[in-house]
């Protein structure tokens, strides 16, 4: 029996090392793309962002700055882990009873509905048949979805498939067939991008 833990214990030690090896994460690498200042200026080279503390480092011509979403209009970069392009912007918010100040959040959607969104890290609990207690704490991506108002206001969404449906009157049985028919998922940020790049199409045809 001992024998039996010693080798429970090095395979739950391994997954943990294996789990921990696969969270690349996006903001932990350095990626090409250019930042707008709020001077106007435009700066071209390896960008990294941090969207928790709303900073981002730029590398260009071997020198290291920083800038805070206050001194950015905009910045780009082309993310190798999802193979596309991806456009932040800095815009004035007020996260629950504070100040508005400016804030980066990705572009997902432009149109009739325009979408927002900002990531952060979560620590979630995992069942494992090969973890010595039985579940083991990983962390874990989360996306954070927010609608533009016409008004220029930003609304966090709290909600889930029928929520976004409820967005989009007179158009939501249409979605949902597309949606249905592209087998899209309306909790993966991108499949989300394609249902409302669909809704907002609708429109543009008129």
């Amino acid at each position: 029996m001992k024998i039996v833990r010693i080798i429970i214990v090095v395979c739950s030690w391994v997954l943990g090392q294996q789990a921990a090896a696969q969270n690349q994460w996006a903001f932990e690498l350095w990626h090409t793309g250019k930042v707008v200042l709020d001077t106007g200026d435009t700066l071209r080279g390896l960008v990294k962002y941090d969207l928790q503390n709303d900073i981002i480092q730029l590398n260009a011509n071997n020198k290291l700055e920083s800038y805070t979403a206050r001194k950015v209009l905009l910045f780009e970069i082309f993310d190798e882990t999802v193979k596309r392009y991806r456009n932040f912007y800095s815009l004035p918010f007020a996260a629950a009873g504070q100040y508005k100040a400016p804030v980066f959040f990705e572009l997902l959607v432009e149109g009739k509905l325009t979408v927002l969104a900002r990531e952060a890290i979560e620590f979630r609990t995992v069942s494992s048949p090969y973890y010595y207690y039985g579940t083991y704490t990983r962390p874990v991506l989360v996306h954070k979805y927010f609608v533009l108002k016409e008004n220029g206001g930003i609304e966090e969404f709290r909600g889930k498939k029928n929520d976004w449906l409820d967005l989009m009157p007179g158009r939501s049985d249409d979605v949902e067939r597309y949606a249905k028919k592209n087998r899209l998922n309306f909790d993966n940020k991108y499949e989300l991008a394609r249902i409302v790049e669909f809704y907002n199409s609708l429109f543009s045809k008129n």
